[in-house]
């Protein structure tokens, strides 16, 4: 905890993780396959591993599957079939990024689904989750969406219906499609972490959802789930490198990756260099250790390469009952075009009496 409590989140990085995100940035999509600079986690063969990396340990899938059997009970994705996991699932580390765990397809198809539908169709429209466009717009909700009333998806909500801005001389009127297309950039759950001051509030945190914390728990233990950003990506977009240092405690922070490809980059533990991995959808990161006050980005996403059986989300497409209107038609295709990734954080130390 000392160690946190002695780094600034305003600090910019060092030179040499500067020009790498740069680099990766500005690299052709041509290139990235045949790029020796990047760790492609798909193609690392666990019975002959290059030099850089070591397997810490196996996961065990039967534990998972209760979880994951736990977490979709009742929800959208009921009835339907996990893809196969494997027995026991490795997890890589780093030799220069100590701390930093990888797990390449920790969460099959059906959760990633499930897990998306709820942070996006319920907790996205609950008006205690702040996003980036609550800095300048009055943010309103679509129809239903109260303390007692069934929350309504914004993706089921009117699309010419617009956000009226705070100040009309500095932005103009946005409608909802806008938003989904583009504009909506970030969510916040639990812990309300203020992206421009890079604090939290002083206030009681709204409750972090308790489903999707207990998935969280069941795959990383150590970390209870109090704060996270749900950050959207669509092509051409960037995240720039940054250390997440504004928590009371160092406990190690989750990262899910779900749709599009995208290339992580994160520190060396001398700060000399990155490390660039490209992330899949349902890979995970674990940031433990020293790894935890890493410099960390995403400077490039990689379009079309978004799994073929996520592509056509929030429309059932073609699992829909034949009985029943697909709500979310018009947005057919949307995830094709986006990399979400949820990034947890514990934010203290549980007080014990």
């Amino acid at each position: 905890m000392a160690q946190i409590q002695d780094l600034n989140a305003h600090d910019r990085p060092p030179e040499a993780v500067r020009l790498c995100f740069k680099k990766y940035s500005k690299l052709p999509l041509s290139e990235i396959d045949n790029d020796p600079g990047i760790l492609d986690l798909q193609r690392v063969d666990p019975d002959n591993l290059p030099p850089s990396l070591s397997i810490s340990q196996y996961m065990s899938s039967q534990e998972l599957r209760l979880a994951f059997d736990d977490f979709i009970r009742g929800g959208h994705a009921s009835g339907q079939d996990h893809a196969p996991l494997a027995e026991n699932m490795p997890v890589y580390t780093h030799n220069s990024v100590s701390g930093l765990l990888m797990i390449p397809s920790i969460f099959p198809p059906t959760v990633q689904t499930e897990l998306l539908s709820r942070l996006l169709h319920r907790d996205l429209p609950n008006p205690e989750h702040k996003t980036n466009l609550h800095l300048h717009y009055d943010v309103t909700y679509p129809e239903g969406t109260d303390s007692t009333a069934t929350t309504k998806s914004f993706f089921a909500d009117d699309p010419t219906r617009t956000l009226l801005p705070k100040d009309p001389s500095v932005h103009k009127p946005l409608p909802i499609q806008s938003v989904l297309e583009k504009k909506l950039r970030w969510v916040t759950l639990g812990g309300q972490y203020n992206w421009t001051d890079k604090v939290y509030p002083p206030e009681a945190p709204p409750p972090f959802p308790q489903d999707v914390a207990k998935l969280l728990k069941a795959a990383f233990p150590e970390t209870e789930a109090q704060a996270a950003i749900l950050n959207l990506y669509s092509a051409g977009d960037t995240l720039s490198a940054h250390r997440d240092v504004s928590e009371d405690c160092d406990v190690g922070l989750i990262s899910i990756s779900f749709g599009c490809d995208g290339l992580f980059l994160v520190s060396h533990d001398d700060g000399n260099a990155a490390e660039v991995i490209r992330l899949r959808s349902g890979d995970a990161v674990y940031m433990n250790g020293t790894s935890r006050f890493a410099w960390h980005g995403v400077p490039k996403i990689l379009p079309s390469t978004c799994p073929s059986w996520l592509a056509e989300w929030p429309s059932a497409g073609h699992n829909a009952p034949d009985a029943l209107i697909d709500p979310y038609e018009m947005w057919k295709g949307w995830m094709s075009g986006k990399r979400i990734n949820l990034n947890v954080r514990q934010m203290n130390i549980p007080h014990v009496p």
